[in-house]
């Protein structure tokens, strides 16, 4: 396998547990590689849902995905500040081109003002039930959910402002190179 460099650039890939593609996005830049994740960065990119429908994400977006967690983090840079976006999933593989991943439902919005909220508790609950999770998935997903808060609540430096910035500096200075 080809390592991985700064300025490689991926598509995302993102699955349902029973292997359907949920949606992809075309971009993904890596912009720094640490030994827990790598960084990725995009802006305005086209994503395509499963039943084909495209849009283009409204802002710059710093990535974050973390090696054998289950949870990513997005840092949305929007005029008002920044917000995060954060996917509780299934460890990352990157192959053929793709950041791939299983997506389980439970998100964490955070606000620029810091207030969060734990979304999508009822899709879960349904997706569990219907594509019968196991007790184990179920625990792994719980655990990313709870690590991912804690990390937020202890002032994580993937939760401020000024490394995102800089990351969305190192972007832009690979995309106009």
């Amino acid at each position: 396998m080809k390592q991985i460099c700064i300025g490689d650039q991926f598509q995302i890939h993102c699955y349902k547990h029973d292997g359907k593609i949920h949606c992809t996005w075309e971009e993904a830049i890596v912009l720094d590689i640490k030994k827990e994740y790598i960084v990725f960065g995009n802006d305005h990119t086209l994503v395509t849902e499963a039943d084909g429908r495209t849009w283009r994400t409204k802002e710059p977006a710093v990535i974050y995905f973390f090696h054998n967690k289950w949870y990513n983090v997005i840092a949305q840079l929007k005029k008002d500040g920044i917000s995060y976006y954060c996917n509780i999933e299934s460890p990352y593989i990157i192959e053929e081109g793709a950041i791939k991943y299983i997506d389980y439902d439970l998100d964490i919005r955070i606000y620029p003002s810091g207030d969060y909220r734990i979304l999508d508790r009822m899709e879960y609950k349904y997706h569990k039930q219907l594509m019968h999770y196991s007790e184990q998935l179920d625990e792994a997903v719980h655990n990313g959910l709870n690590e991912l808060i804690h990390l937020y609540k202890n002032g994580s430096p993937i939760f401020q402002a000024e490394p995102n910035k800089n990351y969305h500096a190192i972007y832009e200075n690979l995309k106009t190179n």
